[in-house]
Order: structure tokens, then sequence, then C-alpha cells
């Protein structure tokens, strides 16, 4: 469809659309209405579709809209200058959501799946290439696989150049890279952080490409090959990004998930979100597992300095300047999430006021440069971060109602029932459809709940005092000798659901007639439905605050590798690894002889050669044995790193389930239950910070 046809459409449908939105209608009839319209939804579901997906979204829209007119011109009348600020606050945080709503729908509905852009067979041509490390003051436990996986890089060696930017001056990083091979580049100061660091690095190379990995990200052999292709087919391409994936747990996948597959936190943004981006030329830079064009960056002025999200800040800057962007779905690399709660709160912390920092000083509605899809996306993703007053909004405001009988909603309950319930139901559907592979139902309720109490002062500052606050690294890393609840990063949370309870508690006691207060029995119930629903999320978010046992370094990967086992006596056996990580292995054995006879050490066969490793024994079963690694050269090591962390394949995305509403409803509710049965609350609800060792790692 041409343009003109397209405005010709657009203009001829605007009679038909608000002759939808705006017709009123009895409660009888707009339950008619909303049936009609849920069975079409429920219908056309079956069908894959990509125009299926639109009509689906527009019916969603347009039931969304009409909800939002029935709220404006009919609920807010009151009888008192409380009830008229209460329910004009409620108001205000509906229409933030309906506004969320048609900016989520603008980025995920036509998605761009991207392919790699391969090389030419000339590799004269490739661009030349500076990876950078950056680091402040990780261990460099955490560093060195980092650091040894790009050494594996399948691209030319004449062609790449591998740095530590060492932010902490450190002897024994200045060391390491001189054992190892690679550049070492520090600086006086510290001045503007990550970005600061990333500028000072730009003065003294002199790559086409910089590709910039944070400290713990740990690249796969191919990532190179995979990116730099599209910067050869596009001489305006600024930036590749590729997703973020984590191979160590987050607190929600640690203390909630349990047993359960479940997308985590990241997956929505590393996957519709940035597939959609990437369709309007939108891909936001996440500071890290990025290929970026060094000219670009030079015209900007560097890496963005003004806010705390340098990474996103810096693409729009790009963006403004006419440079293209790109996202490519294909994890190519892997490293540490948050391991606590509280480091996660702190993380998000930073990522919230970088957003509005950005809103506020370079707002992507203002100025010259970006489309106008652009400037949607951008805004989308700023907006978002102003979600926690919304949400704690929601969350408490029955209790106006069912504590102290304020009307913050002038309608009957049938009637807000035939309005509320199919707004809320089709944008279920539809977000299930859009994004069920990355986000299951009612998680984001979850993940929002856990944040909004400590995101939501911090936010607010920052839009009315920008420039205040600071960077911060996020520690990663962390191990946990034992389990604890955390009280404090839920203290009010609890407040919150104690108080959620109360309301409940007293609306029954309305309903039973146990009360001063005339009341509509039905008004009542709506409300208590209202607050258990957030009470249950609320619940959910808690429980996420028990912090689970951690005392593994490393991640285990199910990788079959033959290999000769060296028993002290002297005799050697074939066999091949079950599994294998940077600390050990589990070992298939051929005999019994390894519970008589010590196992000394362990020959790996691989393609590029033999890695012959000590190792002690940890586990001994009849048929098998888990071997731990003694001390590592460090060509064995990067051998290891090659095997187990580097492998093109390493970190495949494997199809889980899709998402059903309905079943996550379940999902949530065996979580809690799972929780709720290990918990020993007593014995767990303080801890000791001695029991708790991390490292930090900047980005």
């Amino acid at each position: 469809m041409n343009k003109s046809l397209f405005y010709l459409v657009m203009i001829a449908s605007v009679p038909i659309v608000y002759l939808i939105v705006s017709t009123p209608m009895a409660s009888h009839e707009q339950y008619l209405f909303a049936a009609i319209s849920l069975l079409f939804m429920l219908f056309a579901n079956y069908s894959r579709k990509k125009y299926i997906s639109v009509m689906m979204v527009v019916i969603s829209l347009l039931t969304s809209t009409r909800y939002l007119y029935f709220r404006a011109t009919q609920t807010l009348y009151f009888n008192s200058q409380m009830e008229s600020i209460l329910g004009w606050v409620l108001f205000l945080a509906e229409v933030y959501s309906w506004f969320m709503l048609i900016l989520g729908y603008i980025q995920t509905t036509q998605p761009l799946d991207r392919k790699i852009e391969p090389l030419p067979e000339d590799v004269s041509l490739w661009p030349t290439v500076d990876v950078y490390i950056p680091t402040y003051n990780e261990s460099l436990d955490v560093v060195q696989d980092t650091v040894l996986a790009a050494q594996c890089l399948d691209y030319p060696k004449d062609k790449v150049k591998i740095y530590i930017l060492d932010d902490g001056k450190r002897k024994e990083f200045a060391a390491f890279a001189a054992k190892v091979g690679v550049g070492y580049i520090t600086r006086n100061d510290n001045r503007h952080a990550k970005a600061g660091n990333l500028n000072n690095a730009i003065r003294h190379t002199n790559g086409e490409l910089i590709c910039i990995f944070d400290c713990d990200h740990v690249a796969t052999r191919i990532f190179l090959q995979a990116t730099v292709g599209a910067f050869l087919k596009d001489p305006k391409l600024a930036l590749i990004q590729t997703p973020h994936h984590f191979y160590s747990p987050d607190p929600f996948e640690r203390n909630l998930y349990g047993k359960h597959d479940i997308p985590n936190e990241g997956e929505l943004f590393y996957g519709p979100l940035q597939k959609g981006n990437d369709m309007w030329n939108a891909t936001f830079f996440c500071g890290s597992c990025a290929v970026i064009r060094r000219t670009a960056v030079n015209e900007i002025g560097g890496f963005a300095v003004e806010t705390v999200t340098e990474d996103a800040h810096t693409a729009l800057k790009m963006q403004r300047l006419g440079w293209n962007t790109a996202f490519l779905g294909i994890r190519l690399s892997a490293g540490l999430a948050t391991e606590r709660m509280t480091l996660h709160v702190i993380q998000r912390n930073r990522w919230a006021r970088g957003m509005v920092q950005i809103f506020r000083m370079d707002n992507p509605l203002l100025g010259k440069g970006l489309s106008l899809p652009q400037r949607l996306c951008y805004l989308s993703a700023m907006m978002y971060f102003f979600f926690p007053l919304p949400r704690l909004i929601f969350l408490l405001a029955p209790l106006a109602y069912l504590l102290f009988n304020l009307n913050i909603i002038h309608s009957s309950a049938s009637l807000i029932f035939a309005y509320a319930l199919p707004h809320f139901l089709m944008a279920t559907i539809v977000a299930s459809r859009l994004n069920g592979n990355s986000r299951y139902s009612f998680w984001g309720d979850i993940y929002d709940l856990t944040l909004a109490f400590h995101l939501v002062i911090p936010t607010m500052i920052t839009l009315f005092a920008p420039k205040r606050g600071k960077f911060n690294v996020t520690d990663k890393g962390a191990l946990l000798d034992r389990t604890y609840f955390d009280v404090d990063i839920v203290r009010p949370h609890i407040i919150a659901a104690v108080i959620l309870v109360m309301g409940i508690l007293w609306g029954i006691c309305r309903m039973l007639g146990y009360s001063p207060f005339m009341a509509d029995p039905a008004v009542v119930a709506l409300n208590i439905g209202w607050a258990s629903y957030g009470l249950f999320f609320l619940m959910a978010a808690i429980f996420a605050a028990r912090e689970t046992r951690q005392v593994r370094k490393t991640i285990r990967l199910d990788v079959s590798i033959p290999a000769v086992i060296h028993y002290k006596s002297g005799i050697l056996s074939r066999t091949h690894t079950k599994d294998l990580s940077m600390g050990g292995c589990l070992i298939s054995t051929p005999n019994e002889r390894h519970c008589a006879d010590a196992i000394d050490a362990i020959e790996l066969h691989l393609s590029s050669g033999v890695v012959a490793i000590q190792v002690e024994q940890l586990d001994t079963q009849k048929n098998s044995c888990r071997l731990k690694f003694c001390e590592l050269s460090l060509s064995s090591r990067r051998e290891l790193v090659k095997i187990v962390l580097a492998r093109a394949d390493a970190w495949i995305d494997i199809p889980r389930r899709k998402d059903n509403p309905i079943r996550s409803i379940f999902i949530i509710l065996d979580c809690i239950w799972q929780v709720v049965r290990s918990f020993r609350f007593f014995k767990q609800t303080t801890h000791s910070k001695s029991s708790i060792k991390s490292v930090r790692t900047e980005g």
C-alpha cells in the first residue's frame, strides 16, 4: 500500500473509529459487544498470519480506547476534594498505560528478524576491528575468560586487536595483558566512568570498527564473522547490537522460577522489542556485545557522557545524524547476570535514571534527524521507566474505597466491569500472541512490582533534577553459602501487602454488614477482587527475595568430548565427557577402576589438539565420576574457554512452549507455593554480609 492510499484509508476510517469508541451502551449491551469482540479475537488467534496480528492489535486498541473514553466522559464526577484528587491520579495512571500500550504495539507488531550478512571471500576486504573490554574493579578471574574468548575469535589475527581498558589501573591486569599478548590501556582519572574509559581508548586505537564486551561477557568464536558483514553491505550502518544472554541465573530465575522454564526478564527487550526497533531503524546500543563504526562515534564527538546510560544515548546521537543501526537477534555471547535482588534493583535504578535523563536532556520528540517511528521507539523506552508510580497507584487504589469509602470512579460496578474486562483481556491476548515466546503473561506485573517501590523516588527526582546521581557499576559473580530471606529489599512490599490484606478483610466485613459505611455489595466485591489481584502478584514479588544458596562458580554445559583418563597407577582409559565447565567435568567411566584407582589427570581431545589437565575426584558413581580441574596454564584455559564458552553453538536458543495466559497464572501460583514450601521463615529472615562474596562488573 502506497502512502497516499494509506493516508486516505486512515482519514476514511476516522468516523468509524469515533463511532466505535464513543457510542454509549448500557452494561448488558456492552457485555454483548465485548463478548462478540472477544470471540472474534479468540478464533482469529488460531491463525499465525501477520495481517491477523495487525487486525487483533487494531481491535485491542479500539477496545482500550473505548474504555478510556468511557472513563473520561462518564466516571470523573466526585463528591469531595479528596475523591477528586485520587480519582484524577488514577485516571492519569490509566492514560499512561493506554499510551504505553500504543507505543508497545508500534514496536512489536512487525518485528524484523534480521539474518547474518556473510563476509566476502576476499579476506583483504574485511575491516579492521578493535575489541574493547572495559573493566573497573572486577576480579581478574572474571575478566580473564572474556579476554581469552576474544583471542579465539575466528577473524584474521592481523585485522583484530584486543584491549583491556582498565579504569582500576591495576598492575596484575597489565601483567596479564602482557602475558597473553593483548593491549592494555588505562588513564589518570575515572572521569565519565565507562563512557570516559571508551573515549580514552578511541584516542589510542585506530580500528575501523569497535567491538565492545563488558568484562563478564564471553564471545563465541563466530561473533565478528556474524556481525561485521552488515557494515560492508551498508556503509551508513553505525551499530549492530546482539542480545545480552546470561549463562548464570538472575534473581527471579534462581529464587522464584523453580523447575519451570520461563523466559527471563530481559528476553522481551532482546527479542520482540529490539527486533521491533530494528524494523524502524531505531535499535538501541546496550553497552556490550555490539560492533560500532569508528567514524560514526567520532562524528558525534565520542560516546555520550551526559547521562548514566551512555549506550542508548550514543545510539540516539548517531541516529540523529542519519546513521543506521541494526539488531541481530542471535545469541553470540554470554555473561553473568546480577545474582542478588539488591544488585538487580541497583542496576535497574541506573537504567531508569539514565533513560529519564535522556528524556529530559535530549528528548527524542524534539530536535532534528529522527523519523517519527524512531522518535516513538525511543519515547517508549524512556516512558517505560516512569512505570513505578502508575504501578503503585493501580496496586493501592482499591484501598481508597475499601478502607475510607472514597468513590474515585463514579460508576456502577457492572458498567466498570463491562468496559474494563474486555480492555484487559484483549490486551493480554494480543501481548501473548506478539511476545509469548519472550515474556509469559502476567510476569511483567511481578517484575515491575518488585522494582516499583525502589524506583519511584529516583525516577521522580531525576525527572525534576536530571543532572543528579552518578554512574554505578554492578556487582556480579557473587557466591552465597546459604539461603536467606532478604527482608530489607522487600520491606515496603511487605508493608503494602499487609495493608492490602487489611483492606480486603475490612471489605469482606462491609459486605457482611459489619461496618458503619453504607456500601453497594457489587462495588465492594469489585474492589476486593481488584485488591486481591494486586496482592497475588505482590506476593510473588516478595518471594523473589528468597536468596537461594549458590556455591557454583561456573556454569555446566552438556558437552560430549572424547577424553582419556589417567589413573594414578599409570593405566589409561578412553572415555568422553557428559558435561563440562571451566571448573571441572562429569565423565562417563568405562568400568569401576576409578572407585579403587584414583584419577590423576584427564586429556580432552579437541579438533585443535589435546589438552591435559590435572584433576581431583569429587563425586564417584558406578558409571560416572565428577572431576575438579586443578590449576590451568593460560594456553590450556584458552582451549577450555574455546570449547566451553566460545563454541559457535554454545548459546543457541532452544524454542520453549508458547505462552498461555491461563497456564501462566497457574505457573505463578505454583512458583509461590514452591517457595512457601521451602521456607523456614524464622531461620532465614536475617543474613550475614560475610556470607556473600562478589565482584563488580562495569556495565
